[in-house]
């Protein structure tokens, strides 16, 4: 097990906190003068994998899509190679963007104290941060730490592995909260346009699954059953219809993504604007599965707290690689939105990142900075390079609580402050 993982199993969130502080250095900066900018001290960001092929072999129920789904070059769920050249030009440019900022070398290698990059269990945020690094620091050989198993996954999957925990009434009332009135049923009437739109691009519903819901011929999957959906010992999901169109419609971005030929897209039932206003249905889904403060805390905690101590006092670069749930659910723990040009508000596009920078004034005073890093869906698509004339989207966050500029100590405060403690070991 690759000892950043080691060190922190079996310790509170304060202990993990200052472990990694401990193993953490910092490189010396030169004393900012009265006139100068200020300092980029430290990079930490947590990044969601780069394009991936679906996660099994069948997208949606039977009978909700009249035709075949595309077949892919890889197993389900793993980075593609198309994904992996995207994550390698993305690296390229995070490596060209931090060494203007003076925080790791233009040229060569930086040291191994430079740079920390670590993953989840799952091989295709492990193939993710291999292919950032390629991009980053080709040939250097950084290592990539990452669990030894799905069950030591506990900052990146804290609720699956019974890190932390929700209490699943609790859980269920705040997930609710964020509805309109009327519930998830109002959700549903006020996106009737995009169900249309996705039935169409689906060419759904077959009588035989209209029979399975109870609901006449000639159906469509607004006429699914809704409901938040209560689980025993996980989050409540946002439930049908849309968690089924939230999948089916990140499908088709993917294809978008892989570079497949229009007509293997949605079965060349969507153009471009198509596909991006789909994506309204993956943002909703991540509003009401990570956006309640209750869920986010226990689901954030783990990684936020790691993504804290680096802050504090880490290496000049930090890449955690994990997963779009990761990231709404950090999102949703400090309130932070971004939108990024093509996706709706609070989307997490494949190979993006949500981050932090730390920087110094003239005085010495730091203080800490909230940024959202991805490229556009054609950068990805076309792999187009990246340079300051096609640069990704790169948008600075307020974050809520924390008079800007963001002091290092009051956003230390603000984020331990809602932090939850995991659960002690003799009861997982």
């Amino acid at each position: 097990m690759p000892p950043p993982i080691r060190c922190a199993l079996g310790a509170g969130l304060l202990a993990l906190c200052g472990l990694l502080a401990a193993c953490a250095g910092s490189p010396e900066r030169p004393a900012p003068d009265a006139q100068s900018a200020p300092v980029l001290e430290r990079v930490v960001m947590l990044m969601r994998h780069g394009v991936r092929s679906p996660t099994k072999p069948q997208v949606a129920p039977e009978g909700m899509a009249d035709r075949e789904w595309p077949t892919w070059s890889t197993g389900f769920g793993e980075l593609t190679q198309h994904g992996y050249d995207a994550v390698r030009l993305v690296g390229a440019w995070d490596r060209t963007h931090w060494a203007a900022r003076g925080l790791i070398p233009t040229d060569g290698c930086p040291s191994q104290d430079t740079v920390a990059v670590a993953a989840s269990a799952k091989s295709r945020t492990q193939d993710t941060a291999r292919a950032l690094l390629e991009g980053l620091a080709p040939g250097c050989g950084i290592a990539v730490a990452f669990p030894a198993g799905a069950d030591e996954d506990f900052e990146f999957h804290p609720l699956e592995t019974g890190y932390t925990r929700v209490e699943p009434d609790q859980a269920v009332r705040a997930v609710a909260a964020l509805a309109p009135p009327g519930g998830m049923d109002a959700e549903v009437q006020a996106r009737a346009a995009l169900f249309a739109q996705l039935n169409q691009a689906l060419g759904c519903c077959a009588p035989p699954l209209c029979e399975a819901w109870g609901v006449p011929a000639g159906c469509d999957l607004s006429q699914m059953p809704t409901g938040i959906v209560r689980h025993e010992d996980d989050r409540p999901d946002v439930g049908d219809p849309f968690g089924l169109a939230s999948t089916i419609s990140q499908t088709f971005l993917l294809q978008y993504l892989e570079g497949m030929p229009m007509q293997d897209v949605a079965w060349g039932r969507l153009d471009r604007d198509g596909i991006e206003a789909l994506l309204e249905f993956h943002s909703i889904k991540f509003r009401y599965e990570g956006r309640a403060p209750y869920v986010a805390a226990r689901a954030a905690s783990p990684l936020a707290a790691r993504m804290l101590a680096a802050v504090e006092d880490g290496p000049p670069l930090t890449v955690l690689v994990g997963h779009d749930t990761n990231i709404a659910d950090l999102g949703g723990l400090l309130d932070l939105h971004w939108t990024v040009p093509g996706y709706p508000r609070d989307d997490p596009p494949p190979g993006g990142a949500l981050g932090f920078e730390v920087l110094s004034d003239a005085r010495g005073e730091r203080f800490v900075r909230a940024f959202y890093r991805s490229q556009t869906m054609d950068q990805v698509r076309e792999l187009q390079p990246l340079s300051d004339a096609n640069a990704p989207a790169y948008v600075s966050l307020p974050i809520p609580g924390c008079a800007q500029p963001c002091r290092l100590d009051d956003f230390a405060a603000l984020m331990r402050g809602k932090l939850v403690a995991p659960v002690a070991a003799a009861a997982r």
